[in-house]
């Protein structure tokens, strides 16, 4: 078994879909004392503060929604995936890890909103069809 050429640090953030985005936040913001970090109405997106990290917001009828497919039930998922922050964030590392393990990245890295700001990211799959987004350091 080889090992990761990095070390997971922390979950940055986890992607709800949502039926009702309005709805979903009061219920975050008064329950749970959830701050708005940033929204994104363009692409039905809600960031949310939830101490180190960031609950995400997504309208199953926005534009980043309707990837993930129907609402929550039998035919569609409600999370849509799991952030981990890791470090260091060496993007030829982790395309020759992933790669060593029969893993393809979904694309390129990328620049992403997430709990420390705006940084580099990689997303891929799990076995089961899970999407998993490898996230690093936030350029300051």
């Amino acid at each position: 078994m080889t090992t990761p050429p990095f070390t997971v640090e922390r979950i940055d953030h986890v992607v709800f879909r949502v039926a009702d985005i309005e709805r979903t936040l009061a219920f975050y913001r008064a329950v749970l004392g959830c701050e708005v970090a940033r929204r994104r109405d363009d692409l039905g997106l809600v960031h949310l503060r939830a101490g180190a990290s960031m609950i995400d917001l997504v309208a199953v009828d926005g534009p980043l929604g309707r990837k993930g497919g129907a609402a929550a039930g039998a035919e569609g998922r409600n999370v849509d995936h799991l952030c981990l922050r890791i470090e260091p964030f060496d993007a030829e590392a982790l395309a020759a890890h992933l790669a060593r393990h029969g893993v393809a990245p979904l694309g390129p890295p990328g620049n992403n909103f997430g709990a420390e700001g705006v940084g580099p990211s990689l997303y891929f799959c799990d076995p089961d069809g899970n999407v998993v987004e490898l996230k690093g350091p936030s350029e300051r």
